[in-house]
């Protein structure tokens, strides 16, 4: 059985080590990575895609104010919007991480919140690979589902996060601050976002199943 293409966006500067964790995510669950960055040429088709994390979306994307301070990206957006407005329709399976969830939110409509160091006066700065944060997950959510827990740790390397979902989008996971961690589509078969990183998480079980299950759900489309 051949493995399901699972395109994974990236920026051109992305380290090799980062690159080695979303690759190793995707091989060891069955699938066949392709890096996708602005620099390269896009496949004509995809059985997956992980849209990943990386550098802020420029503010005019969801109305936003200009942060002077952050690095952007704005090639990197353009490619991601359109892979998602080519894929999406497509009923291509689609997980967003960290960035790549916020990206989702701000492509059907949503907003973000630019800064939470900045709105959520006392928010502890914690910038970690390690699985330091709690997270409560909601009981009738596809992502319960798939990670099969109530609550988990994850890590945590934004200080962005979604503020208003785009129509077609829930909240299904917040952290102990109330900060939205993880969203999904009411409206499609695979679309989740999930703000922290599970490719990172390469000890952790239920980090594991979410890789999976979109491998799992990419290897359906490839059937069809």
């Amino acid at each position: 059985m051949s493995r399901p293409l699972i395109g994974i966006t990236t920026s051109d500067a992305k380290s090799r080590l980062a690159w080695w964790f979303d690759w190793f995510a995707v091989w060891r669950h069955g699938g066949r990575p392709l890096r996708l960055s602005p620099s390269r040429a896009l496949p004509d088709t995809l059985d997956g895609l992980i849209i990943g994390g990386g550098d802020d979306i420029e503010a005019h994307l969801y109305g936003g104010e200009v942060q002077l301070d952050v690095r952007v990206d704005p090639q990197r957006d353009k490619l991601e919007l359109q892979l998602l407005e080519t894929f999406i329709p497509k009923g291509t399976p689609v997980l967003g991480i960290c960035r790549g969830a916020q990206l989702i939110n701000v492509h059907l409509g949503g907003t973000l919140d630019p800064d939470i160091y900045t709105t959520h006066e006392g928010l502890k700065q914690r910038r970690t690979v390690l699985p330091r944060k709690t997270v409560d997950i909601v009981g009738d959510s596809q992502l319960y589902r798939i990670l099969r827990v109530s609550w988990c740790r994850i890590n945590s390397l934004h200080h962005q996060a979604v503020q208003k979902t785009g129509p077609g989008i829930r909240i299904v996971a917040r952290d102990r601050n109330g900060l939205v961690q993880g969203i999904e589509s009411t409206e499609h078969d695979f679309l989740i976002g999930v703000q922290w990183h599970p490719e990172w998480l390469i000890f952790n079980r239920p980090q594991q199943r979410l890789i999976r299950a979109l491998v799992k759900a990419a290897r359906r489309v490839q059937h069809d």
